[in-house]
């Protein structure tokens, strides 16, 4: 049987490197598109670096996409690659569209053109839902985004149905619902939340890593966080990937969302990060308006029984072992930096 081959965008980010570590034990051979300014060595990826193919390029650039897509021939394109702080996005907003919109859509053009057998497997957003009136959202709750992120994911998502249609290109999208890791970039809120956690049970009461507003993280022993009632689905980003790959073994592509089904607030996050270590979080964590997004989405929390019936997946990690699991590799991570 002939080895797999998956071209994997974004496979430096926390979504990456466990698909990465997934494919791999699948007996796929991966190639990792980056840009010629990420390094391997300081990535999720830099301990997978003698079992993967690395292809320079950028999403700004359909000629590079296609390029790499015309060289190695891949069976699978996993498209992760974003501009990923919802947050952020406000910022960043031409850039975000850029990336995280437009650059999807330079990857659909290019396998139109290079490779159309090839399956891709298109990296939607709970953020594409906005402030939604159903709860929970499935496939048929209408998409209305309240920030440049989840606009820029509804107009990837939108283009791929299109394409899926128009042209018979194999693209599977996933709504992702919020996933998260020890590998998390740390301004994310459930990595702060982690982070902090760890630097006060540890007696750091200005923490060395920053926030967005470039102050300690952990600031005289307190964490500044923004809307504490915010509610969210969060679940294992490992147990995540599965799903993608999932999508792409189907026999037809389609859309399905990806989540827990359970839904918490940052409150509640905060409680069981701290709780973890014997903390009480209300000592700690205070609310900074500079925090609080312009627009909060709303409530968003998945039905993903079209997933588990058709696909066979469902979520293994619970809550609690997930907060615990970030916790303790920050302080993991804390005790190995003070050494």
């Amino acid at each position: 049987m002939k080895q797999k081959t998956a071209f994997v965008i974004g496979i430096t980010g926390q979504d990456g490197s466990y698909l990465t570590e997934f494919l791999l034990a699948k007996n796929y051979q991966v190639v990792g598109l980056m840009r010629k300014t990420s390094a391997v060595p300081s990535s999720h990826v830099a301990h997978l670096a003698n079992k993967i193919h690395i292809a320079y390029g950028d999403l700004l650039d359909t000629f590079s996409i296609a390029e790499n897509i015309r060289s190695y021939q891949p069976d699978e394109i996993y498209n992760l690659a974003a501009q990923s702080y919802p947050g952020e996005s406000w910022r960043l907003a031409i850039e975000t569209a850029e990336i995280t919109g437009i650059g999807a859509h330079r990857v659909y053009e290019a396998v139109r053109y290079v490779k159309p057998d090839c399956r891709i497997y298109q990296a939607s957003s709970s953020e594409m839902f906005g402030t939604p009136t159903i709860v929970p959202q499935n496939e048929q709750t209408p998409f209305a985004p309240v920030n440049p992120y989840g606009a820029a994911k509804l107009y990837a998502h939108t283009m791929a149905e299109i394409y899926r249609t128009s042209y018979k290109l194999f693209i599977a999208c996933g709504i992702l619902f919020n996933h998260e890791s020890p590998r998390r970039g740390i301004h994310f809120l459930t990595q702060k939340v982690a982070y902090g956690a760890a630097c006060i049970k540890l007696g750091i009461l200005n923490s060395p890593d920053l926030n967005e507003q470039g102050e300690p993280i952990v600031k005289d022993g307190k964490i500044a966080l923004g809307n504490l009632d915010a509610k969210r689905d969060w679940g294992f980003a490992g147990d995540y990937v599965e799903a993608m790959w999932m999508m792409l073994q189907h026999d037809t592509p389609d859309t399905y969302i990806i989540g827990t089904g359970e839904v918490r607030t940052v409150r509640q996050l905060c409680e069981t990060a701290f709780s973890s270590l014997g903390m009480d979080w209300q000592k700690y964590v205070v609310v900074d308006p500079r925090f609080i997004r312009l627009t909060e989405t709303g409530t968003t929390v998945a039905d993903a029984a079209k997933a588990k019936t058709e696909l066979g997946w469902s979520p293994r990690t619970s809550f609690t072992d997930l907060v615990k699991m970030m916790v303790d590799h920050q302080i993991r991570r804390l005790k190995n930096h003070s050494n």
